[in-house]
């Protein structure tokens, strides 16, 4: 069961383009990455990845986020990051992966171009990235 916030943010993001969900994961292969990984799931995020297992935002350009049980997986070593603090959740248009900051709600994105974060680009939660997303990628008015 999703939340009301994600079941709001679902609708709104439904109304500004196409969007492809992936069944979604279980609290098992969750915990089984997790454990797997050392790595802990931001709460928003684990609850995307028990909605869809990753899937594709086309707003009308694509946004694909990873997921841990269905391709294109999470990997936690991939090097398209600052340092390994961050794990890429995701990439944009452009190629510039949106990332977890370990430990954190965190989600960013690296400039991959400049080999940085910018300040604007660091989103309190990935709910907060997914409400700005069609206004990000300059769609919005």
């Amino acid at each position: 069961m999703i939340s009301e916030k994600l079941k709001a943010i679902i609708d709104s993001l439904e109304k500004q383009g196409q969007m492809e969900y992936v069944e979604a994961a279980t609290e098992e292969q969750l915990s089984d990455f997790e454990k797997k990984h050392s790595f802990t799931f931001p709460s928003k995020y684990r609850e995307w990845l028990l909605f869809s297992d990753g899937g594709e935002c086309y707003l009308p350009v694509g946004v694909q986020f990873y997921g841990v049980a269905h391709k294109p997986l999470i990997d936690i070593n991939d090097n398209n990051r600052p340092d390994d603090s961050y794990v890429v959740i995701g990439g944009l248009p452009n190629g510039d992966p949106i990332l977890i900051k370990k430990g954190t709600e965190t989600i960013s994105v690296f400039n991959k171009q400049d080999g940085k974060i910018e300040e604007e680009e660091v989103y309190d939660d990935f709910f907060a990235f997914l409400s700005i997303l069609y206004d990000y990628l300059g769609i919005g008015e």
